[in-house]
């Protein structure tokens, strides 16, 4: 799917696992829909797309958050500054154990407005670490939804290994920084 077709209020977020993600956006004031899934990968090569074939890093495609959203109520930058309170933009290709490009940290915007305020954001937390940003910044080229078993993860699975070590710290990390935005 090619951005034109995303509703113009629709950001896709890379920051590791997409369940980490997930877990904390459907906790989002204004956050309409969340969908985990794959996002600028090699849609020529890959056109069918599984789980384990982007975990082996060599589809392009990075574990994405696909989040609608209103902006009456809550701000692309509000969404962002959620983004990088809930993962470490400076790990290129990594979040924590997870490792390979399909756990990088990435910004995949619908239209430009979305751009010049990543942009502006990018800015503000490079400012604030002493480390470089490697957060890619893009139009979002192709996204394909994951597997069913991969949505509302954490809400489905608090308790596996996984989830309570690595998901729930991120849940409870965002709840206390950002009371004004939970739903």
């Amino acid at each position: 799917m090619s951005s034109t077709h995303l509703n113009p209020n629709t950001l896709v977020l890379a920051g590791g696992c997409f369940w980490c993600l997930e877990a904390v956006y459907v906790r989002v004031k204004g956050v309409l829909d969340v969908e985990s899934g794959y996002a600028n990968g090699d849609a020529q090569r890959w056109p069918q797309l599984s789980y384990e074939q982007v975990c082996t890093g060599h589809t392009g495609y990075a574990e994405v958050v696909k989040l609608v959203y209103d902006p009456q109520v809550i701000s692309t930058r509000e969404l962002l500054e959620v983004f990088f309170t809930i993962h470490d933009p400076t790990t290129l290709n990594r979040q924590g154990n997870d490792v390979g490009t399909q756990y990088r940290s990435g910004i995949y915007v619908s239209n430009d407005e979305q751009r010049t305020v990543a942009q502006a954001v990018l800015a503000d937390v490079q400012a604030q670490w002493p480390q470089t940003v490697v957060t890619e910044l893009d139009v979002l080229r192709h996204y394909v939804a994951a597997e069913d078993e991969h949505q509302d993860y954490f809400e489905q699975h608090p308790y596996q290994g996984y989830c309570a070590w690595v998901v729930a710290p991120k849940v409870e990390k965002f709840q206390a920084t950002f009371k004004r935005l939970l739903a």
